[in-house]
């Protein structure tokens, strides 16, 4: 009773107002500061990987580097026959004209017919960095509507990388106003089946909200370190709100279970610092868990996986205080205005109100489901595993790759022209870069060896047989850019740049001496990043892998738990994996889950499944193992003691469980690809987590394990030691 949370929670519960109002203060202190120093958002630089990052940094330092880039398409109207030519060159001329004015371009190429004349296309050139163009896009936006307004017999539209990540950004910030709106009211219904009473659902809910509120400001601070990639507050989302909710869950539940034992004999202050002695431990190790966990993200050594492991600790640490402060505080309030109801009552001479009963024990599907389980653990053990591990099979035809623009949802109207321009310029679907940096004095023969490599590849089938070759005003780096006429996706693409990588650039560029040569471009980004995650895969899960151990041996003393630990979360990792691997790698699905399947998995989607799985996962280990090891504790025998926890665990493992399936359900419904694959993956890990490995795995392993679960800790062995010792005398006297 003198360990921090207990303390924490003990002055929070003498001074809950002080508590309360301290917290919003809190809150209000981290979103003013976070909003003061603004948001320190990455930059292209920050986004380079692999060899295709290396180049883009060469051909930076000559001023080389890609620009935003807008594409103005001018075709017939649907249905109005042939293109009238003279009025789409007109059309045309207009829009440079109306482009070269505005202070956000840098450069308009003139007209360009298409093959066959079906359409014509202005391309626009903006100032500053690459990702900096969806923020000034929206003056080119209005002029190319104000050339379509002039021209009604034309179709005049616009489409290029700023435009279309306009309108992903808009699209993800619509679909997420969207999940907070099945989200919120379903945890809301969850929480009031659980509790029965309004306040007590609105308690974890409004926690939660504050907390994601705080951490939303925190993180702001926290990416003056670790620039944000725009991913962060869709993880302080997504995380903050399943185990905000869960922590303050499985708060309330201990607080009531203790109220109902106390049965009216502690007063509310009292009862708390019970709950805090147990489910405060508890909420601490998880916390911990799943902030040390998300941390070995940023060993993947990637701004977006980084951004994501800071909004994912910020976020779990903020929870944690929350339920460490006021939520003491509010059960404590919360605890004195029933008691000075009953008084009232008492004073008007009513009967006390009846309460409804407390459960404590298992309800009758737990008992029914750990019937079995207790009396064929092997059998249960056996069945399960090999489900699981058939589940996980599919993982074997695992295939990685970036979820390039052309995944993005058709409903973005830019992506509608992004089709239609690459249907009348297939040379514009992708680019390979050829860049070289030497010595001044060499330009020439640099030059040369380029336009050698073009005419190597002009007739290659794969390339379109265009080329363009730029040298910077020093003259120490070159770039040659190679079109590819097919999606950075396809084998044509692929083997073309592998070539280029192997054969071309070593025969012809890589001959000069002191030159330093990198391929980068749209196909070989496409290409690094997938394996740049797989070579970071093995470093992340083995130091997953330790996390996991060292947390569950620092909470249990055990070595056998910590191993146990270990072997459970790569169970349910590997068979939520091989299930995301069967729903999106084919087509099967397509119209249940309402996606359009690209035959693989984002590249971003294993590490973070692992990662976050892994730290929430610990979230019922600690728990339900804590109630295990408290009645082993008490001197019951450990058997008992493992269907005893689990049984008394069952229904608030279910309640959060349900709670964190429904908020990573709603990220399912997402139109973009990779937080699709993201969310539906993460709700069936929990569900599989709380239903196949904590109620059948998990009791089945520990029954069959026995007095070896707690080795090589001798504290349940000195318990049950001391209740043996002190029934002795009973036992002689009877």
């Amino acid at each position: 009773m003198k360990n921090l949370p207990v303390r924490m929670a003990r002055w929070s519960a003498a001074h809950p107002w002080r508590g309360i109002v301290g917290w919003f203060v809190f809150v209000v202190l981290c979103l003013g500061i976070g909003i003061s120093v603004g948001t320190n958002a990455a930059t292209t630089e920050d986004f380079r990987i692999g060899e295709a990052g290396r180049g883009e940094a060469i051909a930076a330092e000559g001023g080389l580097q890609q620009r935003p880039v807008e594409h103005v398409l001018i075709t017939a109207k649907p249905g109005a026959g042939k293109l009238d030519i003279a009025a789409a060159d007109s059309a045309a001329a207009d829009v440079a004209a109306r482009m070269a004015k505005l202070p956000e371009v840098l450069s308009v190429a003139d007209p360009v017919r298409s093959a066959g004349n079906t359409a014509v296309r202005v391309t626009v050139t903006m100032k500053g960095p690459e990702l900096e163009g969806k923020k000034h896009v929206d003056p080119l936006i209005a002029q190319t509507a104000a050339v379509q307004r002039a021209n009604p017999g034309l179709r005049v539209e616009e489409t290029g990388s700023p435009s279309i990540s306009k309108g992903v950004e808009k699209l993800r910030g619509d679909d997420l106003s969207r999940t907070e709106m099945i989200a919120l009211p379903v945890t809301l219904i969850t929480l009031l089946l659980v509790f029965s009473s309004v306040a007590m659902a609105l308690v974890p809910l409004l926690l939660a909200l504050s907390s994601i509120a705080a951490a939303v400001g925190l993180s702001m601070v926290a990416s003056h370190v670790f620039p944000d990639a725009g991913v962060g507050t869709n993880v302080i989302l997504l995380i903050g709100l399943a185990v905000g909710v869960d922590y303050t869950l499985f708060y309330l539940k201990r607080e009531r279970e203790e109220r109902a034992r106390a049965d009216g004999k502690l007063s509310p202050q009292a009862v708390v610092e019970l709950a805090a002695a147990t489910s405060g431990r508890a909420v601490v190790l998880s916390g911990l868990a799943v902030a040390v966990s998300s941390a070995t993200l940023y060993l993947a050594d990637d701004v977006i996986f980084s951004s994501i492991a800071t909004g994912a600790i910020v976020v779990t640490l903020v929870a944690i205080v929350s339920s460490l402060t006021v939520l003491p505080a509010v059960l404590a309030k919360l605890g004195m205005r029933a008691e000075r109801r009953a008084e009232r009552r008492a004073v008007r001479g009513l009967a006390p109100k009846k309460q409804k009963a407390h459960r404590t024990g298992p309800g009758r599907l737990t008992a029914a489901v750990l019937r079995p389980v207790a009396k064929h653990p092997v059998a249960t053990l056996t069945v399960t595993v090999v489900g699981l591990l058939a589940l996980a099979a599919p993982v074997l035809g695992l295939k990685l790759t970036d979820m390039g623009r052309e995944t993005h949802s058709r409903s973005i109207v830019a992506m509608q022209v992004y089709d239609r321009l690459n249907a009348a310029y297939p040379e514009l679907k992708s680019m390979h870069q050829v860049v070289v940096r030497a010595d001044a004095d060499r330009s020439p023969e640099v030059t040369a060896a380029l336009r050698e490599l073009a005419a190597d590849v002009k007739d290659d089938p794969r390339l379109s047989g265009t080329s363009r070759l730029t040298t910077s005003p020093d003259k120490r780096i070159s770039m040659l850019q190679l079109q590819v006429p097919h999606y950075v996706s396809s084998d044509e693409a692929q083997s073309s740049l592998k070539d280029i990588r192997d054969k071309y650039v070593p025969e012809t560029v890589g001959r000069v001496k002191g030159a330093k040569t990198a391929v980068t471009g749209d196909v070989a980004r496409y290409t690094d990043y997938p394996t740049h995650q797989e070579q970071k895969l093995p470093l992340i899960i083995g130091a997953l892998l330790l996390v996991t151990f060292v947390m569950t041996v620092w909470a249990f003393r055990s070595v056998v738990l910590g191993l146990v630990g270990i072997v459970l979360n790569l169970l349910s990792a590997a068979a939520s994996l091989g299930i995301l691997v069967m729903v999106f790698q084919h087509t099967w699905a397509e119209g249940l889950v309402d996606f359009t399947s690209t035959g693989s998995i984002g590249s971003r989607v294993p590490l973070f499944l692992f990662v976050i799985l892994f730290g929430l996962s610990m979230d019922y280990q600690v728990f339900v193992i804590s109630r295990i090891r408290e009645a082993a504790l008490r001197g019951v025998p450990t058997r008992k003691a493992v269907v005893e926890g689990i049984g008394s665990s069952a229904g608030v493992v279910t309640s959060a469980a349900a709670v964190m399936v429904t908020v990573f359900a709603s990220f399912a419904a997402l139109h973009l690809i990779e937080m699709k694959q993201i969310g539906f993956s993460l709700a069936v890990a929990v569900l599989l987590d709380a239903f196949v490995i904590r109620m059948l795995v998990l009791p089945s392993l520990m029954l069959l394990l026995g007095e070896a679960n707690w080795w090589p800790s001798q504290g349940v062995r000195r318990a049950r030691h001391s209740t043996e010792q002190a029934s002795r005398p009973l036992e002689s006297v009877s």
